[in-house]
């Protein structure tokens, strides 16, 4: 991690900042800045101090400083020094309750905002009705001191994109907030937009390195394809293209001993559900009755290796860290439910660490797969996708050769498997390299925009 220092606030009206001389060093420095805001003070090495940079209150108020003592980044530039980053986390949902400004995500977000000391940020959380486009400022959430503040702060430098679904991202009114701060004010927005299974699926086909990870995939066209894929996999998922949580999707099996066919799913009461049909038009016509097939695809079964006579797959989540290098932050196996068609927990799957299921040889080897897979598959990812990604959430099979394969990739990825008790931790590290991805792009917007903004 780069170097921190604490931002400490005096009592006066000076417009001095004391810094460590090692952040003076020979360079002339006539302003300072905290998010879109700057003014011009001298700058003097700090006497006595070499962990921190000392601004007045009358300094504070100027750049609208949160009155917080907490260790941030120091960025040199123009002649200009940066302090943060600050970090704006953009979402919906907000309540009016002082407690829960999130509502039920409350807990969530001041978990992810609680990471700021050790990573030298200071990141709060604001909607669309937060922000005061004439005084350019935004009425951020803070998390400070184990409680909710609301501050009025200055446009962010970087903005971490954590809306709840597609349904808030489609918002007419929210592409315009995001496309307006992204042209107008040049701050980079990472982790856009909600992913499309075939878009990521086509995407990724253009990359030799990891086609070998890919299932067969296509949108629904016809029975006779899916009469095709049965008699060369036996079996097939068909998934709506925008689904989450395993919800839509459907197992067809085909017994071609006594050529009947079979249907696992999950009923509108939540029932795991096997239904048996004699052809694959009665089975479409009873189960898909009331579903838009355009908008489902169909996916090549795949043998996954079982744990007590239970399929096992596994979520992977990866991150980029402070220097934009992408990292395996966490691996959980997911395990199937009694007669589910997902490893869900919704659909009474259970999550377990790797090392609790499969010996120390098999569990370095699977560790080692997965971590392989996910990490090329980021890398070809981010290389195929616009938009700036720092966090994805993989869900990765294991067939019964040892071949790894993707079923999914999540651009938000849920945190159910961090409920277990050994992967808090990782919960920790994921939620801290979120946060610190901000301070490699802050300082890539200083030094080099035209990166970010091609």
């Amino acid at each position: 991690m780069r170097k921190h220092y604490l931002i400490e606030v005096v009592q006066n009206d000076q417009l001095i900042v004391f810094c460590p001389p090692e952040v003076i060093q020979d360079i002339k420095m006539k302003r300072i800045a905290f998010g879109s805001k700057s003014m011009e003070v001298e700058f003097l090495p700090h006497p006595d101090q070499n962990d921190r940079i000392v601004i007045s209150r009358k300094i504070q108020e100027a750049i609208q400083f949160p009155p917080f003592t907490i260790p941030l980044h120091a960025f040199l530039e123009n002649e200009i020094l940066y302090i943060g980053p600050l970090v704006g986390i953009f979402t919906a949902g907000f309540t009016s309750f002082p407690q829960r400004p999130i509502g039920e995500r409350t807990l969530f977000f001041s978990k992810l905002l609680s990471v700021n000391k050790s990573v030298g940020a200071l990141p709060f959380v604001f909607g669309e009705q937060h922000i005061d486009w004439e005084q350019g400022t935004i009425e951020g959430c803070f998390f400070h001191d184990h409680a909710w503040q609301t501050v009025e702060v200055p446009f962010p430098n970087v903005i971490y994109d954590r809306l709840p679904n597609r349904k808030s991202e489609g918002n007419p009114k929210l592409i315009k907030i995001r496309e307006r701060l992204q042209k107008e004010y040049l701050i980079p927005w990472y982790n856009p937009g909600f992913f499309n299974k075939l878009d990521i699926y086509e995407r990724l086909q253009q990359d030799a390195s990891v086609t070998h990870y890919l299932p067969e995939t296509y949108p629904f066209t016809s029975f006779s394809s899916i009469e095709t894929m049965l008699s060369k996999y036996g079996h097939i998922f068909i998934k709506p293209k925008n689904g989450s949580l395993g919800l839509g999707v459907h197992q067809v099996i085909y017994d071609k001993y006594s050529d009947d066919y079979y249907c696992r799913f999950q009923d509108n009461r939540e029932v795991n559900r096997l239904r048996k049909y004699s052809t694959l038009e009665r089975l479409f016509q009873s189960v898909f009755a009331n579903q838009s097939l355009d908008r489902m695809l169909v996916q090549q079964g795949i043998h996954l290796i079982r744990n007590e006579q239970r399929s096992v797959d596994f979520r992977v989540h990866t991150n980029k860290d402070d220097l934009g290098k992408w990292h395996v932050t966490a691996i959980a196996a997911k395990i199937a439910g009694q007669g589910s068609v997902t490893t869900h927990a919704r659909s009474g799957g259970d999550i377990k660490t790797i090392n609790e299921i499969f010996p120390n040889e098999e569990c370095d080897l699977f560790t080692e797969k997965l971590s392989n897979a996910a990490l090329l598959l980021s890398t070809a990812l981010d290389t195929n996708i616009e938009g700036i990604i720092g966090e994805i959430g993989f869900d990765l099979g294991i067939d019964r050769n040892g071949d790894v394969w993707l079923f999914e990739a999540n651009s938000k990825p849920g945190r159910s498997i961090f409920s277990h008790p050994e992967l808090k931790e990782f919960d920790f590290l994921t939620r801290k390299l979120s946060i610190a991805f901000a301070v490699f792009l802050t300082e890539q917007s200083l030094l080099h925009p035209e990166e970010l903004f091609k």
